[in-house]
């Protein structure tokens, strides 16, 4: 088993909902280039694309805001306070949908997935890949 580790620097984000413009359906520019740098990321480590099952970790780290008292920021970073927003659901969507082609062949070769949202000093996006 072969296990690939890919950090996304920076505050995560969601899959965004389609718009629709003229009787056509389209992906905000948002999502689309944020699943380029996850497919961007995980290039740098997989030279080729896997055909075998995956299995896929998700961590998304939000920065907790520097509006919020000092002691809820330290509740924050010990796990006390957890992200309500966005929906676990889009982050996964938005990473499998990055990695779709560049780390496996197709999101059909999922067979597991884990994801957790937490707060912490350095926004990021931690994905941990088995195959």
């Amino acid at each position: 088993m072969r296990k690939v580790c890919i950090t996304i620097p920076g505050q995560p984000k969601a899959k965004g909902r389609p718009r629709f413009a003229r009787g056509r359906a389209y992906t905000p520019r948002s999502t689309l280039d944020y699943e380029q740098r996850v497919g961007q990321a995980a290039r740098q480590k997989i030279k080729d694309p896997t055909g075998r099952d995956v299995q896929v970790d998700i961590l998304a780290v939000y920065a907790i805001p520097k509006s919020w008292p000092k002691a809820r920021r330290e509740a924050a970073r010990a796990g006390d306070v957890l992200p309500k927003k966005p929906d676990i659901d889009n982050v996964i969507k938005i990473v499998l949908d990055g990695l779709n082609g560049a780390a496996f062949v197709d999101d059909s070769q999922v067979h597991m997935v884990s994801a957790e949202k937490a707060y912490g000093d350095e926004p990021r996006v931690e994905i941990e890949l088995n195959f």
